[in-house]
């Protein structure tokens, strides 16, 4: 389907960018503030699992989304949001409509709202020719979400604050099995939670890469989910079974593709898997350098 004029530099179709999920390879909550949010210390990979956004002409002033997921409204939408947050701070006339195709489960613990919208960010200010800087994307993407700088900067990181400050890292670049048990996982209900812990100690980067970490997550998700605690329960048959962000997805290390592939062909039949690969480089990075090369 068409949806009008590509918005592209020069690049002839409407190619797609793409939005990478993630994974948190540890979720420690060391404390509370006094306005209720947590401080965390976190670790982010990005994956090759992506959703697509396409983005075409409009009149000025036109922000829509022309395609995207049923379950969300278009206006409640974090890729509206981030568009029309983005032409007010910088003061851009221009229209754009999205297109918006998913592919990374909803909310799932895989920061898909998060990465689309940090997508949009960093296609739109090259597409809108605003050139502003990195960490100016960065801090309107905080005003979306605590999770949209990581996918900003497009650099696997270790994660402090309330997931904000970031130092960048260079993971093991690791294949994973990922599973959806297919429920969703409210974030704001385990951080509410009265069972969570949010007292773990601070620990350093070092000590992470060489000793690992947990997810104080998992004990209250698995409680309250009895098909993420059955995925959990399945996963750690073949590797380390792990819980991603708040949930639902859990995921383990593989030693290969070739591996994984076999363990996903035993898959229960009522949830979906996928095999990816560990990203330190976001896939956003790289298509934003073809962009600007072919601009």
């Amino acid at each position: 389907m068409s949806y009008g004029i590509p918005l592209s530099s020069n690049l002839g179709v409407a190619a797609a960018w793409p939005a990478p999920a993630k994974l948190n390879l540890c979720l420690h909550i060391v404390g509370r503030r006094p306005d209720g949010y947590h401080l965390l210390q976190t670790a982010f990979q990005f994956i090759d699992l992506c959703d697509e956004l396409r983005f075409y002409q409009r009149i000025e002033g036109v922000i829509e989304r022309v395609a995207g997921p049923s379950a969300v409204p278009a206006e409640s939408d974090l890729v509206m949001r981030a568009a029309r947050l983005l032409a007010a701070e910088s003061g851009a006339p221009q229209g754009v409509a999205i297109e918006l195709i998913k592919h990374i489960p909803m909310q799932a613990g895989l920061g898909g709202g998060s990465s689309d919208a940090a997508t949009v960010l960093v296609a739109l200010n090259h597409l809108w020719g605003l050139n502003l800087s990195v960490d100016r994307l960065a801090s309107l993407g905080l005003r979306l979400g605590a999770d949209v700088p990581v996918f900003v900067h497009g650099r696997a990181a270790w994660a402090e604050g309330v997931g904000e400050e970031l130092t960048p890292v260079e993971f093991p670049e690791t294949c994973y099995l990922v599973l959806d048990p297919g429920v969703s996982v409210s974030t704001a209900e385990i951080f509410q939670a009265s069972e969570l812990t949010r007292d773990t100690p601070l620990t350093t980067i070092r000590a992470f890469l060489a000793k690992g970490g947990r997810n104080d997550c998992l004990p209250t998700v698995r409680g309250r989910y009895p098909a993420v605690a059955q995925a959990l329960d399945w996963l750690a048959n073949y590797g380390e079974a792990r819980l991603t962000g708040t949930g639902a997805c859990v995921f383990a290390a593989m030693p290969d593709h070739a591996t994984a592939e076999r363990v996903m062909v035993n898959l229960p039949p009522q949830w979906r898997g996928f095999v990816v690969q560990g990203c330190n480089e976001s896939p956003l990075l790289r298509r934003l350098q073809q962009a600007q090369q072919v601009y």
